[in-house]
């Protein structure tokens, strides 16, 4: 068989496989181990490390797409000096992703603003990259798609839906009223994860006032004690971020115009 020939064939056996960056880097690789004498093993391992590598990027990308992540923060993105509320030694244990070992929970308990969501993204996102399978919803929107499918007769399928992530983020428990069967879809979602995957969970209510806020003790009660038997607590009492930002933006824009009619 002829070099030309043989060169052909292992491109075609690439795209056989599905090995399409491996077959775009083929040339290079052949080029680079040519020009400097690469053995034939050196040269096979630097060509799979590059489909490795985009494999990688490509079920990275699927999982991200999956988890709705409402925005691509990472937890370099948080300002930790800026918002002494947070207990940055706690998250960065939490970012190790330890806690998904073992199927715990995070709880994010604080006023608006000051960051919880941020936080939760950041953990969500680090999951992802990790390896884990991650979903992102509202405690709102959660509420009603079980409403819907209970309506429609596809209970059962919703509930393997959201007991289906490693980790399950549920924001803004607490800022609007859940429907009237709302708490109760809500714990069963808790109930199915019990002990088999974690869930971080960011609210605006104190754990003492869950009860009246849900309007529901009994639900509200078994609620926290699935969530709390293993889990953290990050309670996080400080200025608004997210007031602070706008702050900010708008102090560079007086600047802006004060030196422009100066």
């Amino acid at each position: 068989m002829s070099e030309a020939r043989r060169y052909q064939q292992l491109r075609a056996h690439f795209s056989y496989l599905k090995l399409d960056s491996a077959a775009e880097a083929l040339p290079r690789i052949l080029d680079a181990a040519r020009a400097e004498n690469l053995s034939l093993t050196a040269a096979l391992e630097r060509l799979l490390e590059i489909e490795v590598t985009a494999t990688e990027e490509r079920r990275l990308a699927g999982r991200l797409r999956f988890a709705c992540l409402p925005d691509p923060w990472t937890l370099s993105d948080f300002d930790f000096a800026a918002q002494p509320g947070v207990d940055e030694k706690l998250i960065r244990d939490l970012a190790t992703m330890r806690f998904l070992d073992d199927a715990s929970n995070v709880l994010l308990v604080g006023p608006p603003g000051v960051g919880k969501t941020m936080l939760a993204t950041a953990l969500a996102r680090g999951a992802a990259e990790a390896g884990n399978r991650v979903y992102f919803t509202t405690a709102a929107d959660l509420a009603a798609r079980c409403h819907k499918a209970a309506v429609e007769g596809r209970w059962a399928t919703c509930m393997r839906f959201f007991a289906g992530p490693k980790l399950l983020v549920i924001d803004e428990l607490g800022y609007l009223p859940l429907p009237g069967d709302g708490a109760s879809a809500l714990f069963q979602v808790i109930n199915q994860r019990y002990l088999k995957s974690s869930t971080i969970l960011t609210t605006n209510v104190g754990i003492a006032d869950w009860a009246t806020a849900f309007g529901d003790a009994t639900v509200a009660a078994a609620m926290l004690d699935r969530l709390l038997h293993r889990a953290t607590v990050v309670g996080i009492d400080g200025p608004s971020y997210r007031l602070r930002s706008h702050q900010s933006t708008s102090d560079k824009l007086r600047k802006a115009v004060n030196a422009h009619v100066s």
